[in-house]
């Protein structure tokens, strides 16, 4: 039977040091103060929630996610200054109640961004912060290659029709969006190519088993699963070649913004 919980904490974490250099350089973006009420939008594990609090001085720190796989790997991280809770994102109506809005590699997940920044920007309160990265690497082989095989005969069957779709907005209506609500002068909008260099071109696979693939494997049963991410191995491994290292190029936005 497909997953209804198709997150893996321990197949996320094996690339915990890459995936978290975005982090950091979103972090580097909010202007800390004492005390900030934050809200995290798709925790995880909550490595990196806990690594925020430290971060942010006498903050206090709401994460949330819907896997709760994640949530059980992240409830060893609560302490006075964090918790966690499950809840899906898109069901967050209100942020009164935070002066920073973070969310690191969730929203791609997340429908309708657009109605879900106009809840953030029109309750956040004057002065609040939103910090948020998404992926941008459809563009990559190794992203097209999966959408590629779902259309195919006989994935396109047995996946229903389900090609992935990255739900995020472009930089472009990102940055309209935040003018639009107060943002004008305190705006981060950028792309950035980040470069990993991973010892084999098959753990490009390995990677997207705890991500992307997750998207087209929980709607598959067993079998059929394991024959998608057979078949998808060995497509892309035609496509890179055998390199050892292999240097893995990854696009992400970052984006930060105050209210005015």
């Amino acid at each position: 039977m497909p997953s209804s919980d198709p997150w893996n904490p321990e197949q996320y974490e094996r690339f915990r040091s890459e995936r978290a250099q975005p982090f950091h350089d979103l972090i580097a973006l909010i202007r800390a103060r004492p005390g900030m009420r934050v809200i995290d939008l798709g925790c995880g594990t909550g490595e990196l929630t806990a690594a925020l609090a430290t971060r942010l001085a006498e903050s206090t720190i709401l994460g949330i996610d819907r896997s709760e796989a994640m949530l059980e790997r992240a409830a060893a991280r609560t302490s006075e200054r964090v918790r966690f809770a499950r809840a899906e994102v898109a069901s967050v109506q209100d942020f009164s109640g935070y002066d920073l809005v973070l969310s690191n590699a969730t929203l791609h997940w997340v429908p309708d961004n657009e109605a879900l920044m106009h809840r953030i920007l029109t309750t956040l309160p004057s002065g609040g912060q939103l910090a948020i990265q998404v992926p941008r690497n459809d563009g990559h082989v190794s992203h097209r290659t999966a959408d590629a095989l779902a259309r195919e005969s006989p994935w396109a069957e047995k996946l229903g029709g389900f090609v992935h779709v990255n739900q995020s907005l472009s930089a472009e209506v990102y940055s309209s969006l935040l003018c639009e609500h107060g943002c004008h002068e305190r705006v981060v909008c950028m792309e950035k190519i980040y470069a990993h260099d991973l010892a084999r071109s098959e753990d490009v696979v390995e990677w997207l088993k705890g991500t992307l693939l997750t998207a087209y494997v929980s709607r598959l049963d067993p079998q059929d699963a394991e024959a998608f991410l057979a078949a998808y191995q060995q497509r892309l491994m035609i496509a890179l070649g055998d390199h050892r290292p292999y240097h893995y190029t990854y696009r992400r936005m970052l984006l930060w913004a105050q209210k005015g």
